[in-house]
């Protein structure tokens, strides 16, 4: 009876494809400050997507890039992988975007709006949030939990296009920069090198 009631979930947050293939100087920090956002309890249910680069793919066809085909790459990031079940993880190939078994789970449910976290700000984060915004689901991106494996200017020019695209008061701030506009310095980041 006693203390403060636990505020309602704002709804499902979605981590667009934090795993180790796609961890690196400008993106190293994101698991931890994902961590971070969803020990704040403002998220319910957590959903995760997965790239991978299957044989025969636009990927290796296109730009004989094999990366991201197999495991450790295709896992998530050790600080998020305890928490995700497997029936909350949607593999998706490439730019596919919102896997279509997501999309029915949201569609089931009457989901209306889902908030968009993860890497990389100008791909795959990019043409998730299109699709949903597509879907008539509205999409709001918090840009310090987003971020780009090619660095702070891929991360700010994916930034611009949403805001062209899906309106300005779709992308949000949740607060953890902790004063940082992108990565923190390295310095700060050094500890959170260990087990990628």
């Amino acid at each position: 009876m006693g203390g403060k009631p636990r505020a309602r979930p704002e709804g499902p947050l979605l981590v667009v494809d934090v795993q180790r293939g796609f961890l690196n100087q400008f993106t190293e920090h994101l698991p931890e400050r994902i961590l971070e956002l969803v020990r704040t309890r403002r998220f319910d249910p957590i959903y995760f997507t997965r790239f991978e680069n299957p044989p025969g793919g636009p990927y290796r066809k296109f730009l004989d890039w094999h990366g991201c085909a197999k495991p450790p790459d295709t896992e998530l990031a050790p600080e998020l992988e305890k928490m995700a079940a497997p029936e909350q993880v949607f593999s998706k190939p490439g730019y596919a975007g919102l896997p279509d078994a997501l999309a029915g789970v949201f569609r089931d449910a009457g989901i209306e709006q889902v908030t968009v976290v993860g890497i990389d700000t100008d791909m795959c984060v990019l043409k998730v949030v299109m699709d949903l915004f597509d879907l008539a689901i509205e999409p709001i991106v918090l840009v310090d939990c987003c971020a780009s494996t090619a660095g702070l200017q891929a991360h700010l020019a994916a930034l611009a296009i949403l805001t062209r695209n899906i309106g300005a008061a779709r992308l949000r701030d949740a607060g953890l920069t902790h004063g940082q506009l992108g990565a923190p310095t390295s310095a700060a980041s050094a500890g959170r090198r260990r087990g990628g």
